[in-house]
């Protein structure tokens, strides 16, 4: 009887895990669950290099409409309302990893498939790897300057009105923050007036964009466990106790896409649903740029906060990450190569962050 066997190396194989590691690679991610393709998404994903070449992806930034529009029957010719738009470039740049094996007698010691296990290691390191760029990039965190662990962008500090201090709307540097000032739904609240009232902070004509979630305004929330504990523990009688916030988790009757932003979320509370990520950035020194480990950035966020983009590799155009299989040794070992062509940034336009808002909050462990 013939049997057929894609052996190491063989590129049809290659091909294969290769698509199958990205989609694996991305479905896993944090992050993944907010990538689209729209600008109603909260991770707008463009790939236009896929079937092209370049190093940049440009991306336009549409503003909300601000005319008043006309009433009865009065002549609406005329009175048309331009829109205004934006660009960002995106910077796409090559990341790889590898895994090697000791030889054919170590792999015979296990019961594992060798090229799975590889494959599946290289797809947790680039999950690691790009929420670390996803959470760097949204928290503007400088403290981080290689590129490998920002996405292939340089970070960004927030820009003055994309920042809340417990103490004070304006923005007095993280190394500011004393340990009284935790995480509460009062910064909460104070997010969500902020973003719908950007134009009233020297940002004329700007505010934050929710995310239409089933014909509803919503807004999402990252904070880091530390954060999360704060956020538990508060519950005096003049403020919303965690019981509140957590029974307002919703489960059923939604869309897929409302689904993917409330999966594995911990409710909602004034219209933003929160979430708990460990990777959310420490705090940064204003001055040194150093980590602050007392203090943890949580991310407000609203519709096109961050642009996720992907080039092409030298096979067909749907193969987002390369794969490379190779034996060393006379064929005793087995190498895996992957790389991703790829970029992360948050969306800023006329030097302004464009769809997130930092809060700073002492936050260690309890």
């Amino acid at each position: 009887m013939a049997a057929t066997e894609y052996g190491v190396g063989h590129p049809l194989a290659v091909k294969l895990w290769s698509k199958k590691l990205f989609y694996q690679t991305l479905r896993e991610t944090y992050f993944g669950r907010f990538v689209g393709k729209t600008s109603s998404s909260l991770v707008q994903w463009k790939d236009e290099t896929k079937k092209s070449a370049g190093d940049r992806i440009t991306c336009g930034l549409r503003m909300q409409l601000s005319g008043t529009g006309v009433g009865g029957d009065d002549t609406l010719e005329g009175q048309e309302e331009a829109l205004t738009t934006y660009s960002q470039n995106v910077l796409i740049d090559q990341l790889r990893h590898a895994t090697r094996s000791k030889g054919k007698m170590s792999e015979q010691r296990v019961l594992f498939d060798v090229r799975q296990e590889n494959t599946d290691a290289l797809a947790d390191w680039f999950k690691d790897r790009l929420d670390t760029a996803f959470f760097n990039q949204l928290a503007g965190n400088t403290a981080v300057t290689d590129t490998k662990y920002t996405g292939s962008n340089a970070t960004v500090a927030p820009s003055a009105n994309n920042v809340l201090y417990v103490a004070s709307d304006v923005a007095t540097g993280d190394e500011s923050v004393l340990s009284t000032q935790s995480f509460t739904t009062a910064m909460i609240d104070r997010a969500v007036t902020r973003a719908k009232t950007m134009q009233d902070q020297s940002t004329p004509g700007v505010n934050l964009r929710p995310l239409m979630v089933d014909g509803q305004e919503k807004f999402v929330l990252f904070l880091h466990p530390y954060q999360v504990y704060s956020l538990r523990r508060e519950s005096t009688a003049n403020t919303v106790t965690w019981w509140e916030v957590n029974r307002s988790a919703v489960s059923g009757g939604m869309s897929e896409g409302a689904k993917n932003l409330y999966r594995g979320s911990l409710g909602e509370y004034n219209g933003v649903i929160l979430h708990e990520a460990s990777r959310v950035p420490m705090g940064v020194n204003s001055v040194t740029l150093a980590p602050i480990t007392s203090v943890r950035r949580a991310i407000f966020c609203g519709a096109q906060s961050a642009i996720f983009a992907t080039g092409r590799d030298t096979g067909s155009p749907d193969e987002k990450m390369s794969m490379v299989e190779e034996t060393f040794d006379y064929g005793n070992q087995l190498g895996v190569s992957a790389g991703l062509i790829y970029g992360i940034t948050k969306t800023r336009f006329n030097s302004q962050d464009f769809g997130t808002i930092v809060l700073p909050t002492y936050a260690v462990s309890p």
